[in-house]
């Protein structure tokens, strides 16, 4: 096998679960190139330095630049807050490495153009985790609508509710919740949650022509947790928005951290002419199916069970009936793309279409702001 040596920068949930993609997508899929944890780097050298020990990185940097310009490094992981994601991947970029960048692709749409036009000047290999895409069940959604099973779309809805920052004395900022600080993060669940919610509306349902949102920030001051000071609070904690897609069906979706009870609670539906499907992160193995041509006497929703060996990526695991996790998202997406390596085919999603979905997000929070319909 063709070793990919992986720098990867950044060392927290994501980094996790990318690492633990990197060391088994080899394990479970026939694979031309197999990933070497090659170097981890973080600002802080002893945790670094734990992490590095803990995943199976050979080394460290405490400077992503150096870890850049390493000639041992073929490809660059960016788990970083969103703010740095543009710096460090055009500068991977132009150095002449592939880049592996987590979602949201950027701050705004300014950004993220400028690391699409460098990514692809350089012609470099280039991926966004958006991993819901590679849950089995969804991924048989989207082969499911391919078939046309449900005929003319009408609706798509999905949500993405949390409760974690119901508190108001949970701080902004700092490594642990840079994800309530807009200077770190850019936005709230939109660029956090909901940018998964239209990442995967996208992908079964095609364009999304204009949307109407609003969003609402509860507490509206936090003490920042590097500061110590209390400052206002910019993000969105809640967002709701509803669209029309090019196909002409409509679409709602919702996002907040304030649903108390949830913790990571995404669902989606689809209802078509012929057809309806829905899913739910919490049985994430499942996707619930009702097809009007059943016989009126049985007709019904379906629970399948998506295990099977001619489903997909099932066959890689376990024998029927033994479903698989969360973590096998990010395996079977490092899986994706190490095998676009050898067919030369782009990786999905790539920049340019994480750059759609930050248009969407865009048009979202302006969306809000004035209280108007925008176009995308």
């Amino acid at each position: 096998m063709k070793p990919l040596n992986i720098g990867m920068i950044g060392y927290g949930f994501m980094g996790r679960t990318h690492s633990n993609g990197y060391r088994q997508a080899n394990r479970f899929f026939d694979l031309e190139y197999q990933p070497v944890l090659k170097a981890v780097c973080a600002r802080n050298e002893e945790k670094a330095k734990a992490f590095a020990d803990q995943q199976g990185y050979e080394s460290i940097e405490t400077d992503w630049r150096k870890l850049i310009a390493r000639d041992d490094i073929d490809a660059i992981d960016v788990c970083t807050p969103n703010n740095l994601h543009k710096e460090i991947s055009i500068a991977a970029a132009e150095a002449g490495k592939m880049v592996l960048c987590e979602k949201p692709l950027a701050m705004n749409v300014a950004e993220g153009e400028e690391m699409c036009e460098a990514v692809e000047k350089a012609g470099v290999a280039n991926m966004v985790w958006y991993n819901y895409r590679r849950v089995p069940a969804v991924s048989l959604a989207k082969q499911l609508i391919d078939e046309g099973r449900l005929g003319q779309v009408f609706h798509y809805r999905a949500n993405f509710l949390q409760d974690w920052t119901i508190n108001a004395d949970v701080p902004q900022g700092g490594a642990a919740t840079w994800r309530l600080d807009a200077e770190a993060a850019g936005s709230g669940v939109t660029g956090d949650l909901l940018a998964h919610c239209i990442d995967t509306a996208l992908w079964l349902n095609g364009g999304i022509k204009d949307v109407s949102a609003m969003t609402e920030t509860f507490v509206k001051e936090r003490v920042h947790a590097e500061t110590g000071e209390k400052q206002p609070v910019t993000i969105d904690d809640a967002c709701m928005f509803h669209c029309h897609f090019d196909n002409g069906s409509l679409g709602l979706f919702e996002s907040t951290r304030y649903a108390r009870g949830h913790k990571a609670l995404y669902t989606l539906e689809v209802n078509g002419e012929k057809a309806s499907l829905r899913w739910d992160l919490h049985d994430l193995h499942r996707l619930e199916y009702f097809d009007h041509a059943d016989d009126s006497i049985v007709r019904g929703w379906r629970s399948v069970h998506v295990t099977d060996g001619d489903q997909p990526y099932m066959g890689n695991w376990w024998v029927p009936g033994l479903q698989i996790g969360y973590e096998h998202t990010f395996i079977h997406q490092v899986a994706d793309f190490l095998r676009s390596l050898e067919t030369g085919e782009p990786a999905h999603p790539n920049f340019r279409d994480a750059l759609e979905t930050q248009k969407v997000c865009d048009a979202v929070l302006a969306s809000a702001k004035e209280r108007s319909w925008k176009d995308i």
